[in-house]
């Protein structure tokens, strides 16, 4: 079972808590969800999910635990498969949200030159997750690379001694972003700081140049 994290001040709305779970459910199933949640000292949330809004009450510490949980149980690379295929299904349902707000959704955008589409999206889904949680995402361009910086992360949230990056959630909604501002192409995605590693923050290296 998860160590008890303290409650961090810092929050998700509930719609991104709900997505996040939903997608779970799809990947596991309802009892595997309801294992993770029991493991990560949350069972009060077991058929109790997040109503679908977007008050921000869903704190860093306990999305952190439901992360840890997976790893847990799954083991560090079960894990990191179950958590990148949850974070591309959770971008998918944000998109369906928030994506509007932002830009994002228009067919005159997917429309735009790569590079192009890639500076705007990579930027508009940081906007969108700093509207949707308290994470407070910047991007830095550089002539080969997008620098993805998340300054509060939730997902590895009070998490320390960690001998590798474990934030696999956030690349798998990156890696969506971009394959959907592409239309269908791949990007090579890096942690390259983990504040479980002792950063003092998480960042992501993405390469500009398609793998495929």
């Amino acid at each position: 079972m998860v160590d008890k994290i303290p409650k961090s001040g810092y929050y998700n709305t509930n719609t991104f808590a709900l997505v996040t779970l939903r997608a779970f459910d799809e990947i596991t199933g309802r009892n595997g969800v309801n294992t993770i949640l029991r493991h990560a000292n949350l069972p009060h949330l077991i058929d109790n999910y997040p109503p679908h809004d977007r008050e921000k009450v869903f704190d860093f510490a306990d999305y952190s635990a439901i992360m840890q949980s997976l790893e847990g149980i799954y083991g560090r690379r079960g894990g990191r498969v179950f958590t990148l295929r949850a974070g591309r299904a959770t971008f998918n349902e944000l998109l369906a949200t928030y994506g509007g707000l932002v830009g994002v959704s228009d067919l005159a955008f997917r429309l735009v030159p790569l590079k192009i589409k890639l500076r705007i999206g990579i930027n508009a889904m940081a906007k969108v997750f700093n509207m949707v949680s308290d994470q407070e995402t910047v991007v830095y361009e550089r002539p080969d690379f997008f620098y993805y910086v998340v300054k509060r992360c939730p997902v590895c949230w009070g998490r320390s001694g960690e001998d590798l990056p474990v934030c696999y959630s956030q690349v798998g909604l990156i890696k969506e972003g971009l394959h959907w501002v592409s239309n269908g192409q791949e990007f090579d995605i890096k942690e390259i700081r983990c504040r479980a590693m002792g950063h003092e923050e998480c960042a992501f290296e993405i390469r500009k140049e398609p793998i495929s």
